[in-house]
């Protein structure tokens, strides 16, 4: 029977990772922005200031205790959509609100393709856990949460497809990614493709979460 609830469960969340890539395709086509442009506009607009020169954060030392994520290698159209979202009020957030609005979508393309160039964010292979290794690796069907890998690709590193709009997390700063699956459980964040995460991270307890995040981070 585990079996047959893993199966569909695959495929349940296979369709969601395909679909997340194609929803909204007019809103995401033509997202090729110019990264040399976007070097020079990353640094005017204090871009640079939070996610740092190369897209990798400025470290534990800077803002809210390092929770600035990383955009090393990061696809470009997640990151206009998520800029089109704090600037619409869809994902919240006070300062970054104020960032996208002082911006316009070329400025956010070519700043996108600008940290999309850089090499992709990486780990320093710490937070090894067995037990996240395995939500990570595989999920838990019996709570209805899939293997993280299925949307977000091997190490997470994500799966390259056209207009892919499921982030890159492998490496990305824990406590980033530990804020955002509290907000995802919490409801504070809620613009993922179906609410696919909501609901994935309202089955993780706190320990899991932390457990997760300082895995992937490591990645």
């Amino acid at each position: 029977m585990k079996c047959v609830v893993s199966a569909l469960l695959l495929c349940l969340l296979s369709y969601t990772c395909v679909a997340a890539t194609t929803t909204n395709k007019t809103s995401t086509q033509s997202l090729q922005g110019d990264a040399q442009v976007g070097k020079i506009k990353s640094e005017d607009n204090r871009c640079q200031e939070c996610h740092g020169p190369d897209g990798n954060g400025q470290g534990p030392t800077t803002g809210a205790a390092g929770k600035f994520a990383k955009l090393a290698g990061q696809y470009p159209d997640y990151m206009v959509k998520q800029i089109r979202e704090f600037r619409s009020g869809e994902r919240k957030h006070d300062l970054m609100l104020i960032m996208a609005k002082s911006i316009d979508d070329t400025d956010a393309r070519d700043i996108a393709a600008y940290f999309a160039s850089q090499k992709k964010m990486q780990g320093d292979a710490s937070g090894d856990s067995t037990k996240a290794k395995t939500i990570f690796n595989v999920g838990d069907a019996d709570r209805n949460i899939p293997a993280c890998a299925t949307c977000h690709g091997t190490n997470g590193k994500g799966l390259d497809a056209p207009q892919q709009l499921i982030p890159v997390i492998g490496g990305q700063e824990w406590r980033y990614l530990e804020k955002q699956l509290l907000d995802w459980r919490s409801g504070e964040r809620k613009n993922s493709t179906g609410g696919i995460m909501n609901s994935i991270a309202k089955q993780l307890t706190d320990d899991e979460i932390h457990l997760l995040t300082d895995y992937i981070s490591g990645l």
